[in-house]
């Protein structure tokens, strides 16, 4: 067949039908590279979530493996002898004659807590016992809070330091005028003056180790426990000579006794019993000194006011005009006050407040400033975080309303 003239003039555009093609390949290429990386996302993820599962199986068969071991029990070292050691089983008092290992036995004595098995063989010696609540209340960073942090309380302050501070540094002195260092300050006044802070400055100023605690974490359910826990707790205290015991809400467990018959208020008794047996007992407490706070004075127990116990009672009233404004000027010492702020003025205008008042009043003008996107904390915002106080106040001591 013979081309014509006419199918010679047709156009047969074949580049452009390539470049279509190629385009689509494109196309698909960057679609199956987008599908590839999120494939890889998802498979990264799969891992992550596999090592999580791995972790979790590793903890669950390690959990498990300790569940199918043998129990251990606590026991008592009552004797020992050529035979092994005589202990006593703690929960049922059981007494058994166990043997002994070499390597045990030189470091077990009469009185020390092992651990034994269902064979009541000893597996290991225990520390010695002291309730792990009492070891937590331990300090061993000291407050960032220093005696300079404090103001209005200078006499109150040197009281303290006396007390507790000088005996520690200067024992030579009481030794060269033949008397013995005040044993106890107990810290009383209305709530916010400033008592735990000053707990605090002694914990900063002082090398001995800082023991603080809740009167209220001393009472328990169990008949016992509070008792417990005020031995274990002196028990830390005598390890860690120089010591400083400080009990804050000391009126929840050293409140007056009553002719009460209940299990709840004689337990609380008990626990003071033991509070005072401690304090001053027959016992040597050794180089521990003790600092208490409290609110409700007036609640307390005549037999833990009297000297030897608390040796210095000190009252700590909220500030005067001057310490209002000492400690306006300490809580500012890092905000960025605008020159109208006058410290005189709003001293005089926190008549009966609180050093907690104050510092309150201070982080409330400055949130005032954050409001208004501002850098600088004028004396508007005192007088607005002070009028806001003064309304919370107002608000929380309205009485509940009553509806028929």
């Amino acid at each position: 067949m013979t081309e014509t003239a006419e199918d010679a003039e047709l156009p047969y555009d074949d580049g452009a039908s390539l470049q279509e093609k190629i385009e689509a390949l494109e196309e698909q290429l960057s679609a199956l590279e987008d599908e590839n990386e999120e494939m890889r996302d998802r498979l990264l993820d799969a891992n992550a979530e596999n090592n999580k599962y791995q972790q979790k199986l590793e903890r669950l068969s390690h959990e498990n493996k300790k569940l199918k071991q043998s129990p251990l029990f606590v026991a008592t070292v009552q004797e020992l002898n050529d035979d092994g050691a005589i202990i006593k089983q703690h929960g049922n008092n059981q007494e058994a004659l166990t043997e002994v290992t070499d390597d045990l036995r030189d470091d077990l004595e009469p009185g020390a807590r092992v651990a034994v098995n269902n064979s009541l063989s000893i597996v290991e010696r225990l520390d010695d016992e002291a309730d792990v609540r009492a070891r937590v209340m331990e300090v061993d960073e000291s407050p960032e809070v220093g005696y300079e942090d404090i103001g209005g309380l200078d006499e109150q302050l040197r009281e303290v330091r006396e007390t507790v501070e000088l005996p520690m540094k200067e024992p030579e002195m009481f030794d060269t005028v033949g008397i013995d260092p005040p044993s106890g300050v107990l810290l009383h006044g209305p709530p916010g003056t400033g008592k735990t802070l000053m707990a605090k400055a002694v914990a900063n100023q002082t090398d001995a180790t800082f023991i603080k605690m809740a009167g209220s974490e001393l009472v328990h359910k169990f008949i016992g426990e509070g008792a417990k826990l005020v031995r274990d707790l002196f028990q830390v205290a005598r390890d860690h000579e120089p010591a400083v015991v400080f009990i804050d809400e000391i009126d929840a467990i050293a409140s007056k006794r009553t002719d009460s018959k209940t299990s709840g208020d004689a337990e609380v008794q008990r626990t003071m019993m033991q509070l005072l047996s401690e304090m001053d007992g027959f016992d040597e407490r050794g180089d521990i000194r003790i600092i208490a706070a409290t609110n409700r004075f007036d609640m307390l127990d005549r037999a833990i006011l009297r000297p030897g116990r608390f040796d210095r009672l000190i009252e700590v009233p909220n500030p005067d005009e001057t310490g209002r404004e000492k400690i306006f000027r300490i809580h500012t010492r890092s905000m960025n006050l605008a020159e109208d702020v006058d410290f005189t003025r709003l001293a005089a205008e926190t008549d009966a407040k609180s050093g907690a008042d104050v510092a309150a009043i201070c982080t409330e003008a400055g949130m005032f400033a954050i409001r208004d996107d501002r850098e600088e904390i004028t004396m508007q915002d005192f007088e607005n975080a002070l009028e806001k106080l003064e309304q919370d106040t107002d608000a929380s001591a309205e009485p509940t309303r009553t509806f028929a």
